[in-house]
Parts: C-alpha cells; sequence; structure tokens
C-alpha cells in the first residue's frame, strides 16, 4: 500500500522545488506532478521532481495521448528513467476532450489512439525497434539509442469500461481520477480485468483538512462530479478532521487500490499532508 502527493496544478511551478524537497523528507512514497492543459507540462514537471529529490517515486498523471507523438514521449521518459532509475511511474490518458478539441488534437478513435501510444511507448522503452502502422500511430522501424535498464511502469489514466478494459490488456497500472470511492473500486478492478497482482491501481483522491472543508471543496467537487457523471454529494474525499481523512484513505487501499495519491487542495498543501501523516 503506497501513500503519494500530488503537486496541485493551481500551485505556481516555482513551488514545486521546495514542495518535492518537504515530501523527500516524509514518509510519503510518491509525488504525481499533472499536465493540463495551460496549467503545466508533465515532463518539464516530473524532471524537475526527479532532479530535487532522492528517494520518492515521480509519477506523471497524466500526458494526455492526443497531444504526445509516442517516439518523442518514449525518447523523454527514457532519458528521465536513466538518470532515475527505479523513480518514475508515467500515466498517459486520452486527455479531456474539449480540451484536445480546444488544440486541435481530436483522435478519430480515441481508443485505438491510447492503445497504440502505450504499447508503443512501452515496446520502445524496452529496447525494441517498433513498426507500427495503426490506425492512429505511424511508426517505422525507430528505437531508443538509450533505453533505460530499469524500464519505468507505464499506467493508463482512465475512467470509462472499454478504456479500463484497455488498460488492464496493455498498459502496468490504472489511474483513476478524483471523486471515485472505495464501493466503486471493485467493480472497476472487474472491469480491468487484468489477472495480474503486479497491475497497479491509483486512486486519486482530494484532501483538505480542517472543519472549513466542504466550503473549499465546493467548486472543485462541482467540476469533478461533472466529469465524472455523478451528483457532488457522490464524489468521495479525503475531508474533515486528520482521522476521518486517513479512514477515507485506509477504505480505499481495502477496497483494492495499491496507491492512493491525495491531492491537497488550498495555498499550504503540506499542512494538510503534515496532519494526514500523522493521524495514518
Amino acid at each position: 500500500m503506497r501513500l503519494g502527493v500530488m503537486f496541485d496544478r493551481d500551485l505556481p511551478p516555482e513551488q514545486l522545488i521546495p514542495f518535492a524537497r518537504a515530501l523527500d523528507e516524509t514518509s510519503v512514497d510518491d509525488l504525481w506532478v499533472v499536465e493540463d492543459l495551460g496549467w503545466t507540462g508533465g515532463i518539464s514537471a516530473a524532471a524537475t521532481a526527479l532532479a530535487v529529490t532522492s528517494r520518492l517515486r515521480v509519477g506523471i498523471g497524466i500526458t494526455p495521448a492526443p497531444l504526445r507523438n509516442p517516439m518523442l514521449l518514449a525518447m523523454e521518459l527514457a532519458n528521465l528513467a536513466r538518470v532515475h532509475p527505479g523513480r518514475l511511474a508515467a500515466g498517459i490518458g486520452h486527455g479531456v476532450p474539449d480540451w484536445m478539441r480546444q488544440v486541435g488534437a481530436t483522435p478519430p478513435s480515441p481508443l485505438a489512439l491510447l492503445e497504440e501510444t502505450i504499447t508503443s511507448v512501452r515496446a520502445l522503452l524496452r529496447g525494441e525497434t517498433v513498426t507500427l502502422h495503426g490506425k492512429s500511430v505511424h511508426l517505422d522501424g525507430v528505437s531508443l539509442v538509450h533505453p533505460p535498464a530499469v524500464v519505468p511502469p507505464v499506467l493508463a489514466g482512465v475512467k470509462g469500461p472499454k478504456s479500463l478494459a484497455l488498460s488492464g490488456r496493455v498498459a502496468q497500472g490504472t489511474i483513476v481520477p478524483e471523486g471515485v470511492g472505495p464501493a466503486q473500486l471493485p467493480g472497476i478492478l472487474d472491469q480491468i480485468g487484468a489477472g495480474d497482482d503486479d497491475h497497479e491501481l491509483v486512486a486519486f483522491t482530494f484532501l483538505h483538512i480542517g472543519a472549513d472543508a466542504t466550503e473549499v471543496t465546493g467548486p472543485m467537487v462541482e467540476g469533478q462530479a461533472s466529469f465524472l457523471g455523478v451528483a457532488p454529494e457522490d464524489v468521495v474525499m479525503a475531508a474533515g478532521t486528520p482521522e476521518e481523512a486517513a479512514a477515507r484513505i485506509k477504505s480505499l487501499w481495502a477496497a483494492g487500490a495499491d496507491t492512493v495519491v491525495v491531492r491537497p487542495l488550498g495555498a499550504d498543501p503540506l499542512r494538510h499532508v503534515t496532519a494526514l501523516l500523522s493521524a495514518l
């Protein structure tokens, strides 16, 4: 059971360095960075976090496949994995459809693009020469000159049934978004159907310690409810007292999450993380 912390997209990028260094001194296992349209780039954020820490695994959650040529993505991931062996986890997903449309990157078949991207990136990272003429990905005899000795896991950041099944087929793990609760995880695991003890289930969840949790998290919860297609009251989060937040984390582990990644909200994220760690 792993515990991760997300560096929230709303925080100024220059705060990532002290944030990462502080987390490296705690018992937290992972630091996760994001790639959202207009906010921040996942590869550069991961490189920064890895460079200023010595222990943490750094996860990228997630690079949108429509924005990333798989050869370039494999090159970037391989560089990070060679410089920081065993400390990288790479998440790849569909990308938010509205954002992909805004930048002219809507694929004809999101499922085909994601499967072909993950399959080719994994093969390239293993040092293979890849030729693939798929529905969306076209590679002709390409390979990495410097493949990593320790191949980083590639995870799929997905939520729909077809995408979850795809993740079980081709990825080494699945990332489920904030708001998904312990009651949903057994069904998600069934949809993934990986049948593989090495397939890592990563659950993101909001974190806010304090009596003002409902007030602070309200706008974020409403947006996430729309994204998940559920009512706001059905968005699960680790909020309230430290003990209540810790109980929520434990319930996600008990329901099948291998890694729970908390996304602390507000301008002082380390305060929430410290309170959670004390309760855990």
